[in-house]
């Protein structure tokens, strides 16, 4: 039993939808989740940006988008760092205080752009309660590779094979770890 888990996998193996059913199953049980969630947003097959969500006030906005005209560059993409501090290091700091699980999606290079974003993600892994993230499978970061390395830390691998019931596993250690705490 771990109190951080972490998602990992190729792009577009389904991470974050591992995620969601493990948020959704763990909200069925009538726990308050929050934190931040990223997803793809599309024009027709071709997508066009990043957009984060707040899950306790369903804030949104972009966390990144071609047409974008400032910030840091990932790609084709330009980084919304407003965003990203007033949505997504802020949801974080919001489910610290209020939520009994924190979740964290993404770590990834367009994050950690934001110091705002590595700070209250350093104080998410830091404080007591369950956190449940996605991180990129070639992230490395000298501030947050040494926290992702600690005991109570497990990374899974997100595979073809294991991507529509990895959420169980995830949403059994999280309430496991809930219950020995409480």
């Amino acid at each position: 039993m771990n109190r951080i888990l972490f998602l990992t996998g190729r792009p577009r193996i389904g991470k974050t939808s591992v995620l969601l059913r493990s948020i959704n199953v763990l909200k069925a049980l009538n726990y308050k989740v929050g934190g931040m969630v990223s997803s793809e947003i599309k024009k027709g097959e071709v997508r066009e940006g990043f957009e984060i969500v707040n899950l306790l006030t369903n804030n949104k906005g972009w966390l990144a988008h071609v047409n974008q005209k400032t910030g840091p560059r990932v790609g084709k993409y330009r980084v919304n760092l407003n965003n990203l501090t007033h949505i997504g290091a802020d949801s974080i700091l919001q489910a610290i205080k209020e939520a009994d699980i924190i979740v964290i999606d993404e770590i990834g290079p367009m994050e950690l752009f934001s110091t705002d974003f590595k700070d209250a993600l350093i104080k998410g892994l830091k404080c007591k309660k369950p956190v449940i993230g996605t991180i990129h499978y070639r992230i490395r970061d000298k501030l947050i590779d040494p926290l992702i390395v600690e005991e109570n830390v497990e990374i899974l691998e997100v595979t073809y094979e294991n991507r529509e019931k990895l959420h169980t596993t995830i949403v059994n250690n999280v309430v496991q770890y809930l219950q020995t705490t409480t």
